[in-house]
C-alpha cells in the first residue's frame, strides 16, 4: 500500500486500492455504528430546532418592543400636538382679553355710543326735576304675632279633670 501522488495542480493518488478499502469498510459498518450515527443526527436536529425556536422568540421580543415604542411615539406626537394647539389657543385668549379691555374703556364707549348709535348728552331742558316731601312714609309693624300653644292629649286630660 504505498500511496504515490502526481505532482500536478491537482494531487490524486495512482493506486486505485484505497477506494476498494473505503467500500469494504462501508459494507461491513455495524448497526451499532449506524445507531451512532442516528442518534447524532436526532440531536443534531434538535440543537438546530433548539436553535430555531430561540431565534424566534427573541425576533417575537424585538418585535413587541418595536410595538411599544411605536406606541409611545405616536402618544408623543398626539401631546405634543395638544401642546401647541394649547399655545395658540391661550395666545388667541390673550388677544381676546386686550381687545375687551381696549373697548371697554368709558371714551371708546362715548365715541361707539355717538358714531354708531347717534347718541348725545342730555340738554337741560331734557332734564326733568322731581321735589319729594321729607316725610318718612315708612309704617312700623304694629301688628304682634300671637303664637297658639297646643296642648298634648295627656295635658288636655289633666285640665278636663281639675276643671282648668
Amino acid at each position: 500500500m504505498i500511496n504515490y501522488y502526481e505532482y500536478e495542480t491537482s494531487p490524486r493518488k495512482l493506486s486505485p486500492e484505497y477506494e476498494e478499502e473505503t467500500q469494504v469498510k462501508k459494507k461491513t459498518k455495524t448497526k451499532k455504528h449506524v445507531k451512532k450515527k442516528v442518534n447524532k443526527a436526532v440531536e443534531y436536529s434538535r440543537k438546530r430546532a433548539k436553535y430555531i425556536v430561540e431565534i424566534a422568540l427573541a425576533f417575537i421580543v424585538l418585535l413587541a418592543i418595536s410595538y411599544r415604542y411605536s406606541l409611545i411615539n405616536t402618544k408623543f406626537n398626539e401631546k405634543e400636538s395638544l401642546k401647541t394647539e394649547l399655545a395658540e389657543i391661550q395666545k388667541q385668549n390673550a388677544q381676546l382679553q386686550l381687545s375687551i379691555e381696549k373697548g371697554t374703556n368709558i371714551n371708546n364707549i362715548e365715541q361707539q355710543a355717538k358714531e354708531k348709535l347717534g347718541m348725545k348728552k342730555l340738554d337741560n331742558n331734557q332734564k326733568v326735576y322731581v321735589s319729594l316731601p321729607k316725610e318718612d312714609y315708612v309704617e312700623s309693624g304694629t301688628e304682634q304675632v300671637e303664637t297658639e300653644e297646643t296642648e298634648t292629649w295627656w295635658q288636655a286630660l289633666i285640665n278636663d279633670l281639675f276643671g282648668n
